[in-house]
């Protein structure tokens, strides 16, 4: 039986189709559900193995990106979220969903004494002062992690965002991430190597692209695995040789799927 997956949607998604794409070609079966129809009681978290926060512009990024639907979550459906995070079920957050997943405490550590609602970590505006869209290249550094499996060391993905420079409240904060193994992806150059602006879009500290949660259950990333799930999606995918069956990006929600399978 396919793993029941939940993509979250709210007004101003704008990614939640090819991100059930990604997931059903991963062997899932994705539901696109509105966030109203959990706070009027017509759905439940508890009905999905996997949880997705889709990129976007959820509720047009009103006092900061992500912030609304995150306060909705928190303050509305805390409890049905602390009962998904209890069963150890994983959940990916994509651009807007990262800032989504940051701004509701939910990563770094969502599990601990008064996290939700209460970021220690943050995705703030991109240090060019505008909207970055392009390709980059990206280093799996989070070897350990389930979702990192099977991916190469540097692959690219594309960005689209005005608010991606990830950031922590303390200096204390990013050593904790690094000696803990969360940073699951940084910035870099075709050749692995550290990429000032334009390969880090946005200024991210230590050029972190994506994290995890403390028990591994949780990814944010701020590029878009959903926009290169199938290989005609890559920007020169006529000329790749040999040409992949799937794009690389694709790996990140099989990763999830079999994860979420094994319940």
């Amino acid at each position: 039986m396919s793993v029941k997956a939940l993509v979250l949607r709210s007004p101003g998604s704008n990614c939640d189709v090819e991100s059930a794409w990604a997931l059903e070609a991963a062997g899932a079966a994705p539901e696109r559900v509105h966030v109203n129809a959990f706070l009027r009681g017509e759905a439940r978290l508890k009905e999905y193995g996997l949880l997705m926060f889709p990129g976007g512009f959820s509720f047009g990024d009103d006092i900061a990106s992500g912030k609304v639907l995150a306060n909705r979550l928190v303050f509305r459906l805390r409890e049905q979220l602390e009962d998904f995070l209890r069963l150890g079920r994983p959940v990916l957050g994509v651009c807007n969903g990262f800032q989504v997943l940051v701004k509701a405490g939910l990563l770094p550590d969502p599990l601990a004494p008064e996290a939700l609602g209460n970021p220690s970590v943050t995705l703030s505006d991109n240090d060019s002062g505008r909207f970055e869209c392009r390709w980059i290249y990206l280093k799996t550094t989070a070897r350990k992690s389930f979702w990192t499996q099977g991916l190469p060391d540097v692959f690219p993905l594309p960005v689209a965002h005005g608010e991606g420079k990830f950031m922590t409240s303390t200096p204390a904060g990013m050593k904790a991430l690094e000696k803990n193994g969360q940073i699951a992806f940084r910035y870099v150059d075709a050749r692995g190597r550290r990429a000032p602006y334009p390969g880090n879009p946005n200024g991210s500290v230590g050029d972190v692209a994506g994290i995890t949660s403390v028990d591994g259950n949780i990814l944010g990333l701020m590029p878009h695995p959903e926009r290169n799930a199938f290989p005609f999606q890559h920007a020169q995918w006529t000329r790749l040789k040999p040409r992949p069956k799937d794009g690389v990006g694709l790996q990140i929600f099989k990763n999830a799927v079999r994860r979420a399978a094994r319940g």
